[in-house]
């Protein structure tokens, strides 16, 4: 398979940091398109026919708006940098279930940056009820945990500085419990992007990932 991403793609990005401008951007819209949304579409549209491996729950929108991709276009009007692109790309496989926003369901991302490019799965920032679900099963479940969080996984997110309420001090899972963010990494060097089987390198990623989705989503009651 013909690889989805090339060298100019991360060229693009990096030019378009330094000149991250309306003026600049329309004059190269075309190469955007052509360098940036249209190999991100097809990879979507790809990784999409064999997604339900992982899970049928999860979604891959090859829309170039509206879907898995994030828009270029950032929300500057609460931000003090009003910079108006993105200069990474970012790609959502959500998961299909209604209780809040995508983000904070399990699923898996692709975050798309040179040095810095990377698979994320989990859950970011859950509210309350959501934690309080996820912390009463590690609990509950010790032996499935372990597994998990003692795998290969890298977890990754914030955590508060003394324990929760409710929860002992001295529980042999406490740095997971104090967690406010589950999620796992593993990242990829420029040329695994570039190359022709990234595909089954992401896809491989996900898997690999899976435990700590499938944990997350039986704590919060999602099919997976």
């Amino acid at each position: 398979m013909d690889a989805h991403f090339t060298k100019d793609f991360f060229g693009f990005l990096t030019e378009l940091e330094k000149n991250n401008n309306r003026d600049w951007f329309t004059k190269n819209k075309a190469r955007y398109e052509t360098a940036v949304q249209d190999p991100s579409v097809r990879f979507i549209r790809d990784v999409g026919t064999r997604l339900k491996a992982s899970s049928p729950y999860l979604t891959a929108d090859a829309r170039p708006f509206g879907g898995s991709m994030m828009r270029i276009y950032r929300d500057v009007r609460f931000s003090k940098d009003k910079s108006p692109y993105r200069t990474t790309v970012g790609i959502h496989f959500s998961h299909k279930g209604t209780m809040g926003k995508a983000e904070h369901l399990p699923g898996l991302f692709l975050h798309l940056e040179s040095g810095e490019s990377g698979a994320y799965s989990g859950v970011w920032q859950p509210d309350a009820p959501t934690l309080k679900r996820i912390r009463d099963r590690i609990v509950d479940e010790p032996n499935i945990w372990k597994k998990v969080a003692r795998g290969k996984l890298q977890l990754q997110g914030e955590s508060l500085k003394r324990p929760p309420p409710g929860y002992r001090a001295d529980h042999p899972f406490i740095q997971d419990l104090v967690r406010k963010d589950f999620v796992a990494h593993i990242g990829f060097r420029d040329a695994q992007v570039t190359g022709p089987d990234f595909l089954d390198t992401f896809l491989d990623a996900g898997k690999a990932m899976d435990p700590l989705n499938r944990f997350l989503a039986d704590a919060i009651e999602l099919p997976w």
